[in-house]
C-alpha cells in the first residue's frame, strides 16, 4: 500500500513544478485519473479520494518525457525542413503569422493546431508540405509596451519572439523553422523597400496632402479601423481630422480586378466573399454639376456634386458639402461660425462607421444650387456626415429617400417630397429602395428606377453638366505612421532634387538604435544624425523620410518571403514563386477578413506589375476559425478574477485564496481586460501537447466559437491516456510488423477490419471539410471498437493489429507525439512523419444490408433491414408488414409505394 501511494506522490511530484495549490490539486487528480485508468483491485485512499488498484501497474504513459522525446528527434532529423520537389504535389499550409506579445494564448493554440493537422494529413497523403512560421514583429503595440517598460522595441521584439517560440516548439508543430522570418529584421524590411520603390516607378505608391484621423496623444495617424466611438483604440484620447503629407498605394486602380477575383475563390467563406465585396463598394451612378450662386462665387461656379439614384433628382430639396470641400473653407475664411462647425466636425475620425454614428449636424451657408431641371433655388449646408473622399465631397439630397437626409431635413425643417413609390412605401417615412418614379414630370413618371436613371444620365450628358460614371467605396492604401518601430519609407527630401528614391545599392534604410522617447511623438524626427543625409543626386544636404510604414505592408508579403528566406538579393525567386505559389490552405481570424486580406491581394497584383512571378489570387483556400470563449469572474468588489484564483465548492463559486464569493458572468471571447484567459504554457505543461490539440480540435466545430473549460481538457488527457493503454496492454499477442495477411477471418475480426476501413475514409473526408471535431468522433468509435475486441485467434490477432495501426495513422495529425510513440512500440523504424495515409480495402466497405426508413404520407412510421441488393418489391412486402406502417394504414387505403433503393420507401394512402 505504501509503495503505491509513494508511487503516487512521485508522480506529483514529477509532474508538479509549482507549489500553489491550484496546481497541486490539479497534478493530484490527474494523478488518481491515472491511477482509476491502470489499478483495479486494492483499496488505496490518497488524499482523501478512494480508488481501486493492481497489486502492480504497467508502465504509465509519462506524457512530458514521450513528446519532449519526439520533439528533439523530429528536430533533429529536420523532419519539416522542404525544399522544391517537382517529382510530388506540392501543398503550402500556412497560419497568420503572430505578433510576438511575449506569450502565445489559446487562440493561437486553435490556429496553429488547426494548420498542423491539415499540415501533418497533407504530408501523410504524399504531398511536398511547406508550413512555416514567422513574426509580425514591427508596428505600434510593440513600441508603446516598449516604453512602458523602459526598454527599447528591438529588445522587446527579440525577447518576445524567444519566448513565443519556444512555447510554440511545446506544442510540436510540423514547422519548418528554417524558413523563419521576423519582419522586424532590416534583411527582411530591405526586400519591401525595394519592393515600395519599384510601387512608385510603376506610379503605385504616391505622396499627397490629405485629411487623416490623428491621435494627439499618441502622436500618430490612425488608420480608419483603429477609430473607436470617435477615439483613438489605444490611448482613448479623441481624434482629430488633421491635414498631412501622406504616402498611399494604389490600391485603386485593381478595384475591378480585385472584386472580379473574388468570384473565382470559392474556397473562401462566402461571409469573408461579402465582406470584401462590400469594402470595395462598386457602385454605378453619375457625376453633374449645379450652378451654385452666394457672396464672393464667381458667376459660372459650379457644385460638383455624385449620386448613384438621379432617379431621385425631383426629390432633392438641398445639397450638402463635406467639412474639408474648398466651397466650406471659402466661408470659413469670413465666416467664423462655419470656421467652428468645420472645427467641430474635424474632431470626429474619418472612418466611415465614426461618421454615421455621430449626430447628423449642419451649419447652413450662405450659398444656394439652382435644380437643373426645374431651376428650383435650393439652400446648401456643411454636414458632419458627409465624407470628402468618396464621391466629389458633395452631396444632393432627397430626404424622402434616405433616411440619413430624411433625418437631416426633419431635424432642419427642409422639404420632403417623395418621388419613388413601390412596396413597402408609407406616406411620412423615407423609402430607400428602387422602384416607381412619380412627381416627377411627365417625361419619367411611371417609368422604373432604373429607366429612370438611365434616361436623366442621358439627358445631362445631353445638357453636357454630367456623365455616367463607376465609383467605388475602396479608397487608396495611406501606409504612413509617423512613429519609430516600423520599416522606413526609401526616400529622401533634398531642396534642388525634390522627393528621390534611395538607391538600390544603399537599402537597406535601417531603423537607428539610439533613440529616445523625452518627447511624444515619432524620435525620428527629432534624431540628430540619422535624419539629415546628403543628397545622393547632387551631394547637397538633404533629409530622410521619417514616417514608417504601416505594419499592414509587412504582413500583406511575408508567405511569398516564406519561400526564399536567405536571398540576399530579392525578396523571393520567381522559381521559387512559381512552385510553391499560391498558398494552398491559409488559416487565421475573422477579424482579417478585409484588410490584411485585401492588402496582401492588391500586393500580388502590385508585384506582378513591377515584374515579380506572383500569381493575382495568394490564397486559394482560405479558413477562418472561431475565437476561444471563457466564462467571466468578479469579486465582491466588481473586479474581474482570472480562471486560475477562483474555483467551484458545494455549487458554488469561490475565491481560492480567501474563500469569499465569486460571481460568475458571461462567457465571452477571452481577453485580457476581463482576465477570462488561461496560460497555454502551464495547459501544456500540465496536460501536454497532444491533450490540448486535441482538446481545440474536438470540443466544437473549428469555425465556431469554443469555449475553454477544466472539464474538456481533462478529458482529453484521459483519452490521450485510454490511447496509450488499450494498445500497450495488447501489443505483447500482436504478430510481427508485416506479417502475412490470413486468408479467412472470423466475424467479429471482419467486423473491427470494416470499422477501421471505413474510419480511413471518414477522417480523411473529415480532414479534407475542416471537420476536426467529426474527425476526432471517429477516432474515438474505432479507438471503442478496438477496446471492445476480443478475439484472440491468430487472424483476429492480425485484424487487431491493422486496426491498430489505423487508429494510430489516423490520430498521428491530431496527437502527433502519442502517436510516433504507438508506432515504435508497434515495432515500426520508420516514424509517421514518413509513413503515409493507410490505404483502404473497399472490399470491406461493400456491406451486406442496409437500413432505410418507411414514411406513410410523409412521416416515417418505421425502419427496416434489408439485403443490400433486394428487390423492390421485397423492400415494398418487407415495409408493408412492419407494425408501424400498419398502424398509420388504418382506415386507409395505399395509393401507391415509392421505392428509392438503398434510401427510402414512401407509401401513399387515402
Amino acid at each position: 500500500m505504501n509503495n503505491i501511494t509513494d508511487t503516487i506522490l512521485g508522480y506529483i511530484a514529477y509532474e508538479s513544478k509549482e507549489n500553489d495549490l491550484k496546481t497541486l490539486t490539479t497534478h493530484i487528480k490527474l494523478s488518481l485519473e491515472l491511477c482509476n485508468t491502470h489499478f483495479s483491485r486494492d483499496l488505496c485512499a490518497v488524499y482523501g479520494k478512494t480508488i481501486f488498484m493492481t497489486d502492480t501497474a504497467p508502465e504509465r504513459y509519462n506524457i512530458k518525457e514521450t513528446e519532449s522525446k519526439w520533439r528533439k528527434i523530429w528536430e533533429e532529423q529536420k523532419s519539416f525542413e522542404v525544399t522544391e520537389d517537382t517529382s510530388k504535389p506540392k501543398s503550402y499550409v500556412l497560419a497568420m503569422l503572430p505578433y510576438p506579445s511575449g506569450r502565445i494564448h489559446v487562440g493561437h493554440v486553435r490556429n496553429y493546431s488547426l494548420s498542423d493537422v491539415v499540415a501533418r494529413y497533407k504530408r501523410a497523403r504524399g504531398f511536398n508540405v511547406l508550413n512555416p512560421m514567422g513574426w509580425d514583429a514591427l508596428g505600434l503595440p510593440a513600441e508603446n509596451a516598449a516604453i512602458e517598460r523602459n526598454t527599447h522595441p528591438k529588445d522587446w521584439t527579440y525577447d518576445n519572439i524567444a519566448q513565443m517560440k519556444k512555447q510554440l516548439l511545446s506544442m510540436g508543430l510540423a514547422i519548418d523553422w528554417s524558413r523563419e522570418v521576423a519582419t522586424c529584421d532590416p534583411d527582411y524590411y530591405r526586400h519591401e523597400q525595394k519592393m515600395f520603390i519599384d510601387f512608385y516607378n510603376a506610379n503605385l505608391a504616391y505622396r499627397k496632402e490629405s485629411v487623416v484621423n490623428w491621435d494627439p496623444v499618441e502622436d500618430t495617424v490612425l488608420a480608419n479601423e483603429q477609430v473607436v466611438d470617435g477615439k483613438g483604440w489605444r490611448s482613448g484620447a479623441p481624434v482629430e481630422r488633421r491635414k498631412l503629407y501622406q504616402w498611399f498605394f494604389k490600391i485603386t486602380e485593381f478595384a475591378d480586378e480585385l472584386l472580379e477575383g473574388l468570384e473565382t475563390l470559392d474556397r473562401w467563406p462566402d461571409k469573408v466573399r461579402t465582406m470584401q465585396h462590400n469594402w470595395i463598394g462598386k457602385s454605378q451612378g453619375i457625376e453633374f454639376n449645379f450652378k451654385i450662386i452666394g457672396p464672393d462665387l464667381e458667376d459660372n461656379a459650379q457644385l460638383n456634386v455624385y449620386t448613384t439614384r438621379i432617379d431621385t433628382i425631383f426629390g432633392t430639396s438641398f445639397a450638402v458639402l463635406a467639412p474639408e470641400h474648398p466651397y466650406a473653407h471659402k466661408l470659413a475664411e469670413t465666416d467664423p461660425k462655419a470656421k467652428e462647425f468645420i472645427e467641430e466636425c474635424m474632431s470626429l475620425g474619418t472612418s466611415e462607421e465614426a461618421i454615421e454614428r455621430a449626430e447628423k449636424k449642419g451649419y447652413k451657408t450662405p450659398y444656394s444650387v439652382i435644380h437643373p431641371l426645374t431651376n428650383e433655388e435650393m439652400p446648401v449646408y456643411i454636414g458632419n456626415f458627409v465624407i470628402y473622399s468618396y464621391g466629389t465631397g458633395a452631396v444632393k439630397s432627397a430626404p424622402a429617400h434616405d433616411e440619413r437626409d430624411f433625418a437631416f431635413a426633419t431635424k432642419y425643417d427642409l422639404p420632403i417630397r417623395p418621388v419613388i413609390t413601390g412596396p413597402g412605401y408609407e406616406e411620412g417615412k423615407p423609402f430607400a429602395p428602387k422602384g416607381t418614379v412619380f412627381n416627377s414630370g411627365p417625361e419619367y413618371d411611371g417609368l422604373t428606377s432604373d429607366e429612370a436613371i438611365s434616361k436623366i444620365i442621358l439627358k445631362f450628358e445631353e445638357m453636357g453638366i454630367g456623365k455616367g460614371v463607376t465609383n467605388f467605396r475602396l479608397r487608396d492604401w495611406g501606409i504612413s505612421r509617423q512613429r519609430y518601430w516600423g520599416c522606413p519609407v526609401p526616400f529622401i527630401h533634398c531642396d534642388d532634387c525634390g522627393l528621390i528614391p534611395v538607391p538600390e545599392k544603399d537599402l537597406p534604410v535601417e531603423l537607428p538604435y539610439d533613440i529616445n522617447y523625452d518627447k511624444p511623438g515619432n524620435p525620428l524626427d527629432r534624431h540628430p544624425t540619422w535624419k539629415n543625409v546628403d543628397c545622393h543626386q547632387c551631394g547637397k544636404p538633404a533629409q530622410r523620410e521619417t514616417d514608417t510604414c504601416d505594419t499592414f505592408f509587412e504582413s500583406s508579403w511575408y508567405f511569398l518571403r516564406y519561400l526564399d528566406p536567405k536571398n540576399p538579393d530579392r525578396g523571393f525567386s520567381n522559381e521559387k514563386s512559381n512552385y510553391w505559389m499560391p498558398v494552398d490552405q491559409y488559416i487565421g481570424g475573422v477579424e482579417h477578413a478585409v484588410l490584411h486580406l485585401l492588402y496582401s491581394r492588391f500586393f500580388t497584383r502590385a508585384l506582378k506589375k513591377c515584374g515579380y512571378e506572383v500569381p493575382d489570387e495568394p490564397f486559394a483556400g482560405l479558413f477562418t476559425q472561431g475565437m476561444v470563449t471563457h466564462a467571466t469572474f468578479k469579486d465582491t468588489d466588481g473586479k474581474w478574477m482570472f480562471p486560475a484564483d477562483v474555483e467551484q465548492k458545494d455549487g458554488k463559486w469561490v475565491s481560492i485564496k480567501d474563500s469569499s464569493p465569486i460571481e460568475i458572468g458571461a462567457i465571452t471571447k477571452m481577453s485580457k481586460s476581463k482576465k477570462n484567459v488561461v496560460d497555454p504554457e502551464d495547459i501544456l505543461d500540465t496536460y501536454g501537447a497532444d491533450a490540448a490539440r486535441l482538446f481545440i480540435l474536438s470540443d466544437s466545430p473549428p469555425e465556431r466559437d469554443l469555449e475553454w473549460t477544466e472539464g474538456g481538457i481533462e478529458g482529453a488527457w484521459r483519452f490521450v491516456n485510454k490511447l496509450h493503454r488499450i494498445l500497450t496492454e495488447n501489443i505483447d499477442l500482436l504478430p510481427e510488423v508485416n506479417s502475412s495477411k490470413p486468408d479467412k477471418f472470423s466475424n467479429e475480426a471482419s467486423d473491427l477490419r470494416t470499422h477501421a476501413h471505413k474510419a480511413i475514409i471518414g477522417v480523411a473526408e473529415d480532414i479534407e471539410a475542416f471537420h476536426m471535431n467529426k474527425s476526432v468522433a471517429r477516432i474515438r468509435e474505432l479507438s471503442n471498437a478496438i477496446a471492445g475486441f476480443k478475439g484472440r485467434e491468430t487472424s483476429d490477432l492480425w485484424a487487431l493489429r491493422e486496426a491498430y495501426e489505423i487508429l494510430v495513422r489516423l490520430f498521428n495529425p491530431m496527437m502527433p507525439h502519442l502517436a510516433e510513440e504507438l508506432w515504435s512500440l508497434l515495432g515500426h523504424t520508420t516514424m509517421l512523419t514518413e509513413t503515409l495515409w493507410p490505404e483502404v480495402d473497399k472490399s470491406l466497405l461493400q456491406a451486406d444490408t442496409v437500413t432505410i426508413g418507411v414514411q406513410v404520407n410523409g412521416k416515417v412510421r418505421a425502419t427496416i433491414t434489408l439485403a443490400a441488393d433486394a428487390s423492390k418489391e421485397d423492400a415494398e412486402k418487407i415495409a408493408l408488414n412492419e407494425e408501424g406502417v400498419q398502424k398509420a394504414l388504418e382506415g386507409q387505403t395505399v395509393r401507391k409505394v415509392i421505392v428509392v433503393p438503398g434510401r427510402i420507401v414512401n407509401v401513399v394512402a387515402g
